[in-house]
């Protein structure tokens, strides 16, 4: 078992930036699933398209999961608590498989966002496994 070492300060950026991010996530989530027509009617035409597709029960699930898990083992990693890694890599499966499904399956107007997306998932799985490695995690 390694001990505890001191806990380096990057470690105070990277894990409040990382919650605000998926916090952000289940803002989105949320506005997704309780958006009204009437609010949609509103949006720029290129917005209300992306709303109005039909999304499989799956790939909604998947985003619930990607987004509250993910804030979940932002907290879990804010304790310094070895089980974020594991609520990491949950949370980033979910959100590579729903982002890969937007990137083969739906025309998007820009691929920025979904791969950013997957790109800050690998990112947050990497961190939490090196964090729990150099004994920051408990």
């Amino acid at each position: 078992m390694t001990p505890n070492k001191k806990t380096p300060g990057s470690f105070w950026i990277i894990g409040p930036i990382a919650l605000l991010w998926n916090l952000m996530g289940a803002i989105a989530y949320l506005m997704q699933v309780f958006i009204t027509d009437a609010q949609i009617a509103t949006l720029p035409k290129d917005q209300q398209a992306l709303y109005l597709i039909e999304h499989p029960a799956w790939y909604t699930a998947l985003f619930a999961l990607a987004v509250f898990v993910g804030t979940l083992a932002c907290i879990v990693l804010l304790l310094k608590k070895k089980f974020a890694y594991q609520l990491f890599l949950i949370s980033g499966i979910c959100a590579i498989v729903q982002q890969g499904y937007l990137l083969t399956n739906i025309a998007l107007p820009s691929v920025i966002m979904p791969v950013m997306i997957i790109v800050i998932s690998l990112f947050l799985i990497w961190y939490s496994k090196k964090c729990v490695q150099d004994g920051i995690l408990n």
